[in-house]
């Protein structure tokens, strides 16, 4: 039996329901396939202590909803009041199981075309791409989107990290490592949700990997823990009958690096997964980039060697690993309106929907304050997604929320003559990382950029009042728009 349909999308975990609930309301043809019994399969397991570390404030003091999703980094985004995270639970690092909960009710709610039970173990092109489930049965489409994350656990070359215990299945018990010696290995999310499990009944947990920890958001855990990270390569793990003896190469900035023999009771690896490409046939497998974790894409999201393959979600890293949110819902639900988007205008010729305004410094100026005073999506997809101005005479078109590298490399929505508008977050100072953006107006001519504006960060992210940021852009625009303008300039 083959099912025929124009998008076929694998995964219904958030990426695959968002870009169903964006194609649904677009009234297209589309089928989500997913592995699991539910939508969410993912969260049913992970992460493994079931506390997310995505924020969930209910309580903003504000009632516009777009400024609330800058603090709400669960919610999908559709027309439905209901379907946001925060009216599920007010805890502010929320149970996984109420993801589960959500993400299931978001689809029932909006009646997004899904297909459970129905796990791709074939992915082939020839005319269509085909997908072929456990079952034998087949699903073909000229438009595939992979919305599978990455589920493929990952191990490094160390030797002997066969016989480690693995962040996937290990006992999540803390008084199964009671007094006992624990050496993790992997410094991201999992490796620290694990130590902080056992903080309170390990004797001594050691968490290892190359390279400092980076005190980003994400990593909250450092300043509950009571253990020691490792800063230095793991060169081998031999387990013997008193347990494992380690094999480091500590590095540090102020002493050579050394190489020590560590023993411990337990050795458990939270080594990140990869994307899975075994299911792809040889003449549609996408080639991969970053150590083989994320598929390579366009500006697009769309595979660099497999035409009409597209990727949501946090695969969509394989542009900006390490460059903005995307890796979490609250940085990838706003690429995947934009992925809707370009997916309308390339295949049904659906141009990106502008609103006009008079192409004077004033309107400008009074357009781009309001934005970046309320936009989430220039807020958590800092410098990745952008707004465009395109000056037309008396006129100008105001375009939202486009891919930066998409706008130059493309002729979508804009001109010889445009301008970029981002929040951006500004260089650290003395190691301290900024902790507020700002917005940031560039000017382009011919494909060049030919003047930038930043307007002054402001630690209640404000632009719109003050004259200190509204006297100077509207400047900015003066010269730009003025018909003799020349010589770039950078203020």
């Amino acid at each position: 039996m083959v099912t025929r349909t124009d998008y076929l999308v694998i995964g219904a975990g958030p990426a695959g329901l968002q870009l169903g609930y964006f194609l649904e309301r677009a009234g297209r043809d589309y089928l989500i396939l997913e592995a699991g019994a539910t939508a969410g399969t993912f969260f049913r397991t992970f992460p493994r202590h079931r506390q997310l570390i995505s924020v969930n404030k209910a309580h903003t003091g504000s009632d516009d909803a777009e400024l609330n999703l800058r603090m709400d980094w669960n919610s999908l985004l559709s027309d439905r009041d209901r379907l946001v995270f925060t009216k599920y639970t007010e805890s502010y690092f929320p149970n996984a199981d109420i993801m589960v909960r959500y993400l299931t009710d978001f689809a029932e709610a909006l009646g997004l075309n899904m297909r459970y039970g129905t796990r791709a173990v074939r992915v082939s092109h020839g005319d269509f791409f085909r997908v072929v489930d456990q079952y034998g049965e087949s699903y073909e489409a000229p438009l595939l989107v992979v919305a599978t994350g990455s589920e493929k656990p990952y191990l490094p070359t160390i030797p002997g990290i066969e016989t480690t215990e693995v962040y996937g299945t290990v006992t999540v018990d803390p008084r199964a490592f009671l007094d006992q010696r624990v050496l993790i290995i992997g410094k991201g999310n999992a490796g620290f949700e694990t130590a902080e499990n056992l903080m309170e009944t390990a004797a001594l947990v050691h968490i290892a990997g190359p390279g400092a920890v980076r005190t980003a958001w994400q990593s909250r855990y450092l300043g509950h823990l009571r253990n020691a990270l490792l800063d230095g390569h793991i060169l081998n793990i031999a387990r013997g009958d008193d347990g494992y003896w380690v094999t480091v190469r500590l590095s540090g900035a102020t002493a050579p690096a050394t190489v020590r023999e560590l023993r411990y009771d337990r050795v458990i690896s939270c080594t990140g997964f990869r994307f899975d490409g075994s299911i792809f046939a040889d003449d549609c497998r996408p080639e991969l980039v970053f150590d083989d974790r994320f598929p390579a894409q366009t500006s697009a999201w769309e595979s660099v060697n497999v035409p009409d393959m597209y990727f949501a979600g946090t695969l969509m890293q394989g542009r900006d690993l390490h460059r903005s949110s995307t890796a979490f819902i609250h940085g990838f639900r706003y690429s995947i309106r934009a992925l809707h988007r370009l997916l309308e205008f390339r295949y049904h010729g659906i141009p990106w929907p502008p609103r006009g305004l008079p192409a004077d410094a004033e309107a400008l100026m009074v357009a781009v304050l309001c934005r970046v005073n309320r936009s989430s999506a220039l807020w958590q997809q800092s410098g990745l997604l952008c707004d465009v101005v395109v000056p037309e005479g008396a006129e100008a078109a105001y375009y939202e929320e486009l891919p930066v590298s998409y706008v130059h490399e493309t002729r979508l929505a804009v001109s010889e003559n445009y301008f970029t508008i981002t929040l951006e977050y500004g260089r650290p100072v003395e190691d301290v990382e900024p902790t507020h953006p700002h917005p940031v107006v560039r000017h382009y001519s011919d494909g060049m950029l030919i003047a930038e504006h930043h307007v002054a960060e402001n630690p209640e992210d404000d632009w719109s009042s003050a004259e200190t940021h509204r006297i100077p852009l509207r400047a900015f625009f003066t010269r730009e728009l003025a018909p003799d303008r020349n010589d770039a300039q950078v203020s």
